[in-house]
């Protein structure tokens, strides 16, 4: 079982979709995070330096989604994944959540949802 930082419910204002309106208008997202890593060495030093900052891995996530549009969900949780995964070594595997509860479609639900598990190498 490997270690892992969750980061839950983080919610941005961005400009996805594969209608014009969304990309005009924009709407709310949500994304879930779960990053792999070996978390013994920070716990057993209790020495933030040995462990990933979810402070700064939230804002990576945020200039992703508020950033430059993008058609697809999927291509998001790809943006995001690929940043993690460059931006901090310590992180082997990270699973993406990215949720949009207010896509264009008529009826009633939650929200609409992709989920990507991408690892280090």
């Amino acid at each position: 079982m490997k270690d892992k930082i969750i980061l839950s419910g983080m919610k941005f204002f961005g400009y996805h979709g594969v209608l014009p309106e969304e990309q005009r208008l924009g709407q709310r997202f949500e994304v879930d995070l779960e990053l792999s890593l070996d978390l013994r060495p920070a716990g057993e030093a209790d020495n933030p330096e040995l462990t990933v900052s979810y402070a700064d891995v939230f804002t990576t996530v945020e200039q992703v989604v508020t950033g430059p549009p993008q058609k697809l969900l999927e291509s998001v949780a790809e943006t995001i994944s690929r940043r993690v995964l460059q931006q901090y070594p310590a992180i082997d595997e990270v699973k993406v959540t990215l949720k949009k509860p207010g896509a264009p479609i008529r009826g009633q639900f939650d929200y609409m949802a992709v989920t990507i598990h991408r690892q280090r190498g």
